[in-house]
């Protein structure tokens, strides 16, 4: 089980289209891989390079090697798998990790002025301050 929650462009779309817009990202048919943050905004892609940080991919070119999780023994339980889209980043971290990452994810996306759906939470939207 997993504790689930999105980054996403504020500008992409209202709190009332959020469910029929996130149905269609969720289906992942953007024609790219969706482990290459490249492919993002640059305010999504600024806020994962900082989550990353502390909650490295466990795929893709961003994901630590066999000997960095070997030297550092809490790094496995933090390894999350993301999806990557031009306008959402989606997180599933392992749940033991949800009273670290929620606390960390909804502050690094007000740092970056991205949005956020609270999946696990009941889709909570919490959006930027500066965003109406």
């Amino acid at each position: 089980m997993t504790y689930d929650i999105l980054a996403f462009d504020p500008d992409s779309v209202t709190d009332a289209n959020f469910p029929a817009w996130w149905e269609a990202q969720s289906s992942w048919s953007e024609s790219h891989s969706y482990d290459d943050v490249s492919v993002a905004t640059p305010a999504l892609r600024a806020f994962y390079n900082e989550l990353v940080s502390t909650f490295p991919p466990m795929n893709g070119p961003d994901s630590p090697t066999n000997e960095e999780i070997e030297e550092d023994p809490d790094l496995e339980d933090r390894l999350t798998d993301y999806s990557i889209g031009t306008a959402v980043i989606y997180a599933a971290f392992a749940w033991s990790q949800d009273s670290k990452a929620r606390p960390l994810f909804t502050s690094l996306a007000a740092k970056h002025g991205v949005a956020v759906a609270l999946v696990s939470d009941g889709d909570e939207i919490l959006r930027p301050p500066t965003t109406q």
